[in-house]
This record gives structure tokens, C-alpha cells and sequence, in this order.
């Protein structure tokens, strides 16, 4: 018997995440990818997002559109409020109307960093942040008005696409001889590949068993050390200097601490998940092998 492809909606192509869920699409021939960047669709407007669940009629939506300016957030807090509350909100609402799966990426800013081992699905968010405070309130939303959901919640998002640390540390190296990166907040770097294959693997499993759950690549690190394994796999030679984070002030305040705990999802889904070293080790290797890095 012929199976149907399954039917996917992926927003917020342009990011990250999209653009690596893009490139891991033709290796998973079962699933039929339909991606919409911001300005195809604004997760804003109901109107908008009514009219493409319509023609596709989908049985998953991965929502990977976010206002991820943490410190903008903090002076736009009504805008970072729109996308992630109220387009969350909008996304879940129109699952529901199709019968489809939203499956909802947030992120370690829910909690308040105090913590001082890895954060389990079962703690208590208490974010501090603009930012985190209205992923928390997406969370919430998709809850109250959604059946079948999973929210994923990862942290410290690299890849060899759009903008991020790693991109950022190899830029500014580029121009200077020396630089100074934050050694006392902790966390775990997440390659988007991985994260990726992570989604389309939840989705071809299929146990249904909906909920909350925490993905990052495994081990731990600080920026400063995350920066250190970047020049290192790179062949960058700066001076580079540990500082506190109360050297580099900034308008939202950091986690100290965001380790998350993979248990549940490595359990629930047979997933394998690598360390941090190895995948960094990987998309150094696919960076340099790129010259196009946008997909859309």
C-alpha cells in the first residue's frame, strides 16, 4: 500500500533552524516540507496563518519562528510579545482547527539559571528576561489551547547558517588579535543539524507522547570555552581572555547556569544525541565546505 508523505509546515525558514531542517529534508523522503519565511507568513496574523494550514492541510507544524533578540527585547517588549506569545498562540490554535501536531521550540531562558545541575522537563521555569518570560507565556498558550503539542526547549543555537556565536566568534577573530568572552555561565552549545534531525526523528517515531521536553547536545561548557573549541577546530590563533560576566554588562540578564537534563527525550524517542565537541567538530567541517550559506 502506498503511504502519503507526511505533510509538514516549517516557519521561520530564514533562521537557523530552518535553514538546517532545509538542508536535512531530502534525506527523509517520507516527509513532505512546505517552509515560509517571516514574509510569506506572519504568525501574527490568524488571517495569514489560516490561509496556508488551508491549501496544505498539514499533519505537523514545526515552529521555529521566534524573536530570539534577547537584549532588544528588553526595550520591545510588546513586539518579542506578539511573535512569541501571540503567534505561538496562533499556530497552536490553528493545529487544533486541522488536527495537526505543533511541534514548538523554546528555549533554557524559561528558567532563572540559579540551578546548579542540568534542568529537568519538572523544574521550575522563573525567567528573568523579557525574552524568557514571553517564551514562557508561548509555552503557556500552547498548553491551554492545543491537544497534541511538543515544546522543545534547547539552548545556545549554532550552525554554519544565519547568525550565532560561532559565526560571530570567527568574524571578529578575523579583525583582532585579542578577545574577551564570559567564563561564568554555564550551558551546553546545540548544533541546529542536530537539533533538527531530533525534530524529524520525533515525528517519524510517532508514539504520540506529547508534552514538554529539553534537547541540547550533550556535555558542558562556558562561552569562553565554547569560543576556545571554535578557534582550536579552526586553526585561529588569538589571545583569547576569560572575564566575568559583570565585565560585559548587557540589557537582559543571562542564565549562570542552563544545562538541560535529555533524559526524557533520549527515553521517550530512542534518540542519540552527541557531545558538543564532536558536533562542533562537524559544522567547523561544514562551514568551511560552504560557500552558500543561505537556503532561502
Amino acid at each position: 500500500m502506498q503511504h502519503l508523505p507526511i505533510n509538514i509546515i516549517v516557519t521561520g525558514a530564514g533562521g537557523q533552524l530552518g535553514q538546517a531542517l532545509q538542508k536535512a529534508a531530502p534525506a527523509h523522503a517520507g516527509l513532505q516540507f512546505h517552509f515560509f519565511g517571516s514574509a510569506e507568513t506572519d504568525i501574527t496574523n490568524k488571517e495569514s496563518i489560516d490561509a496556508v494550514f488551508k491549501a496544505i492541510k498539514p499533519q505537523y507544524c514545526i515552529n521555529t519562528a521566534a524573536y530570539t533578540a534577547v537584549d532588544k527585547a528588553e526595550s520591545e517588549p510588546e513586539k518579542a510579545y506578539d511573535i512569541n506569545v501571540t503567534g505561538a498562540k496562533n499556530l497552536a490554535e490553528a493545529c487544533n482547527d486541522y488536527n495537526a501536531t505543533l511541534i514548538h521550540i523554546s528555549t533554557d531562558f524559561v528558567f532563572n539559571g540559579e540551578g546548579k545541575k542540568p534542568y529537568t522537563e519538572e523544574d521550575e521555569p522563573n525567567p528573568t528576561s523579557v525574552y524568557g518570560k514571553t517564551k514562557l507565556e508561548g509555552e503557556k498558550a500552547i498548553a491551554q489551547v492545543c491537544y497534541q503539542y511538543y515544546i522543545i526547549r534547547t539552548a545556545w543555537v549554532y550552525s554554519e547558517f544565519a547568525n550565532n556565536f560561532m559565526k560571530t566568534m570567527l568574524r571578529l577573530a578575523a579583525d583582532r588579535t585579542s578577545l574577551s568572552v564570559v567564563n561564568d555561565q554555564e550551558g551546553t552549545p546545540t548544533n541546529a543539524n542536530d537539533l533538527a534531525e531530533a525534530l524529524l526523528h520525533i515525528i517519524e517515531h510517532d508514539n504520540k507522547a506529547y508534552g514538554i521536553y529539553h534537547y541540547s547536545n550533550e556535555g558542558e561548557t562556558t562561552w569562553y570555552g565554547f569560543a576556545a573549541g571554535i578557534f582550536e577546530l579552526n586553526n585561529v590563533l588569538i589571545n583569547l581572555q576569560p572575564i566575568p560576566s559583570a565585565d560585559y554588562p548587557t540589557p537582559a540578564k543571562r542564565p549562570a547556569y542552563s544545562v538541560l537534563d535529555k533524559s526524557k527525550i533520549k527515553q521517550t524517542f530512542g534518540l542519540f544525541v552527541p557531545d558538543w565537541v564532536s558536533s562542533l567538530k562537524k559544522c567547523s567541517e561544514n562551514a568551511k565546505h560552504s560557500h552558500n550559506n543561505t537556503v532561502l
